[in-house]
Formats: structure tokens, sequence, C-alpha cells
């Protein structure tokens, strides 16, 4: 049981509310907390905003909160602590709230569920070659064909699957592939052989990785360091055949360079993430029939907004019982995730 009633406000895009609570999660945080459910910030600077703000305790995050600055904690004096119903809180949560000591909680371990499971689908299908299958079905539409022969490279037994950053993501996919009669490899610069071995995988240099596996899985975050590491050579070390998933950010790639690849026909690939975020029309990765191209929608999507939900809302159970976050996020760890 709660031993008090935290006063909440929420900030976030106003029409993704409907989308983020069904009735049962609504209800629970209603029941735990003191909010005006109908008030949602989109916009701190708008007067009856400005009220709920001086007397709010936690601000109860999502897609298109505004950014928690200095100003917004000057006219906050009781907030304590930040519950983000959504993956990364770089975007919002600025220095002002980590120099005051705001608590920032984040629901990027349920979000990380849907991007595993579209990674490992994808993964499956991709060595089986469903793409391609599809397509030639439909050009030999009602003939006999001799599918064994044509696809003979076709498969999931003993593949390899490189895993490209020991992230909560690559570390589920990792988990994920398991039950599956696959290879697992892992480049991690900050995963030791020790750890590696600990996780199920062996870990290879990024080269190496690119050039054993048959399927090449991002997941690693968007950091100076990581801009592009999948370049023209690295795209060119990788098998015939082989697949490129990125589910992780788009500028990890080299988008140049792997539309030059992709065009040759040589390599196949699963694309989430793009930069730009939406290609311009004409870019030739809406029509190449060895990409399949999905607008950023492996992670939580419909019904799955709710499982974020529902951890942002038990965090704040949490906090009204007097018990720490479970979902902590530190300021420190930043520098290292998406």
């Amino acid at each position: 049981m709660p031993l008090r009633r935290p006063r909440v406000l929420l900030a976030m895009a106003p029409e993704l509310l409907p989308r983020l609570f069904d009735d049962a999660t609504a209800h629970r945080l209603r029941a735990v907390a003191e909010l005006d459910p109908e008030l949602v910030a989109d916009d701190f600077g708008r007067p009856e905003v400005g009220a709920a703000l001086a007397e709010a305790e936690i601000l109860f995050t999502f897609w298109g909160a505004p950014a928690v600055d200095a100003d917004v904690l000057a006219a906050a004096p009781r907030l304590k602590a930040v519950v983000h119903a959504a993956g990364s809180v770089k975007h919002f949560v600025t220095d002002a709230c980590w120099e005051r000591g705001i608590i920032v909680s984040s629901a990027a371990q349920a979000n990380s569920l849907p991007v595993a499971e579209y990674t490992v689908a994808m993964v499956l299908l991709s060595n089986k070659r469903v793409l391609q299958l599809r397509d030639e079905y439909r050009s030999v539409r009602g003939l006999q064909h001799a599918w064994h022969l044509r696809y003979g490279h076709a498969g999931n037994y003993r593949r390899t699957v490189g895993i490209v950053g020991a992230s909560r993501i690559g570390r589920r996919v990792i988990e994920l592939l398991r039950p599956y009669d696959l290879e697992p490899v892992l480049y991690d610069p900050y995963v030791s052989e020790e750890q590696a071995r600990a996780l199920g995988v062996r870990g290879v240099g990024l080269d190496e990785l690119c050039r054993i596996s048959d399927v090449v899985s991002l997941h690693a975050p968007a950091l100076p360091e990581t801009r592009s590491m999948i370049d023209r050579r690295r795209l060119a070390l990788m098998r015939d055949g082989a697949t490129l998933i990125n589910t992780a950010r788009g500028s990890l790639v080299d988008p140049a360079a792997l539309t030059r690849e992709l065009a040759t026909g040589r390599i196949q690939a699963v694309i989430d993430v793009t930069e730009p975020e939406v290609l311009p029309a004409d870019s030739p990765l809406y029509d190449l029939p060895n990409v399949l191209l999905t607008p950023h929608i492996a992670g939580s999507l419909g019904n799955e907004l709710h499982r974020m939900a529902d951890s942002a809302v038990e965090e704040i159970i949490r906090y009204a019982a007097g018990l720490p976050f479970l979902h902590e996020v530190h300021r420190e760890e930043l520098d290292r995730t998406a």
C-alpha cells in the first residue's frame, strides 16, 4: 500500500495519452497518485500547466514531453522525480535535472522487448529468404517450381548471427536466439571475453563479425564514435547474401555506402531506422527487392505502448511506497546508451 499519494503531472503530446493508457493502467495510476487526467503538459509555459507544475512531485512523461530545463525546475519547487514511459530521456532531461538531484526512471527495458522480438523474427525470416521467395512465388504463380534447388542456400541451421552492441536489446536478442540452432557472436568494446562467454556468445572484432556473419544486427547507441561504424569497407566485408538488420539508429550506418551496396543486390537488409529519419521520396531503398524498409516501428507499437505505461506506473507505485525505482537512469550511463 502507498505511504502517500504524490502529486503527478502528465507531460507528453496530448494526442498520445489515449494511446498510452488502457483503462486498467489509468485506474492504477489514479489509485496511487493525485493528478488531473485531463491536463497534459506539452508546453510548461501555459498558465494552467504552470499552476500544476508548482505542485507536482513527479512528472509522468512520454513522447513529446517538453524539455525540463532550469526555468522549468525553478517553477517546480516540489519536483522530485521524472518517470518516463518510454526509452531515452536524453532529449528532454537536461543537466539542470541532474544538478538538482531529480531522480529519473525510464521504461527503456519495457521498450527493448518488442525491438528484440522484431529482430529475432527478421533474423529467422531473412535466413529463410522469405522476401525473395514471396516475390518469386508471385512471378511464377500457378507453376511448379524447384524451390529446394533454387533455395538450397536458405535456412537457419548453424547460421552465424553477429550482434553489434550488448545493450539491453542486444542482450535480449541473444537470449531469445538461444532455442535456435544459430551461432551468435558479439562485438562490444566494453564487454570482456569472460563477460561474452557468460552471455553465451563469442566475442569478436567488428571486422571479423562482418566477415563471418550471415546476419549482422545492430544494437549500439548513437554516439560520435559509433557514427557510420558500418561504412563502405565493412559493408564490403559482409558475405554475399548476408543480411544487415538495423533497429538501433540510422547514424550507425553510412547511408550512401549502404544504398550503393544494396543496389548491387549482393546483400539484403532489414532497415527500421534511417538517416534522415524519414527518407526522401526518391530514395532507392523504398523499391529495392532485397530491402525490407519499415518506419521505425520495431519498438513499442499499438498495444505494446501499454507495457511501457505499466512499467512507469509500477515505478510510481514503488515511489509512493517509499521504495527505490527499479529502472532508475543514472547520468553517467547516458554517454553509452541510446
